[in-house]
């Protein structure tokens, strides 16, 4: 059993930029496919970014791509993701998971473990 733990959230200005850190525990990073998602008041849970269990291979949603930034350190069992150039539109919360498998996903289904989420909330 994978337990996640995210941490990093923050309220911030438009244009800020924040890291994210989810440390796992009862399992190493590297037997899992990784992502992020993140769910704003009134909507459904969405991917907005994810990540092999090498690392090798990374996938971002359209919005995300090109300020948001996936990475994982295995020694440290630790997933992060760097949002940068942050807008209102990023205000959600922002859940890791894990899923079985090598590849990255971006379905939430293929994800058996969620960390409990934290909260980003970027004001203009």
């Amino acid at each position: 059993q994978v337990q996640l733990v995210e941490s990093g959230g923050g309220s911030v200005q438009a244009g800020d930029s924040l890291r994210l850190s989810c440390v796992a525990s009862g399992g190493s990073f590297s037997s899992y496919g990784l992502g992020w998602f993140r769910q704003a008041p009134g909507a459904e849970r969405e991917f907005v970014a994810a990540i092999s269990w090498s690392g090798g291979s990374t996938a971002y949603a359209d919005s995300v791509k090109g300020r948001f930034t996936i990475s994982k350190n295995n020694a440290k069992n630790t997933l992060y993701l760097q949002l940068s150039s942050l807008k209102p539109e990023d205000t959600a919360v922002y859940y890791c998971a894990a899923a079985y498998g090598s590849n990255w996903y971006s379905q939430s289904y293929r994800y058996a473990y969620w960390g409990q989420g934290t909260q980003v909330t970027v004001s203009s």
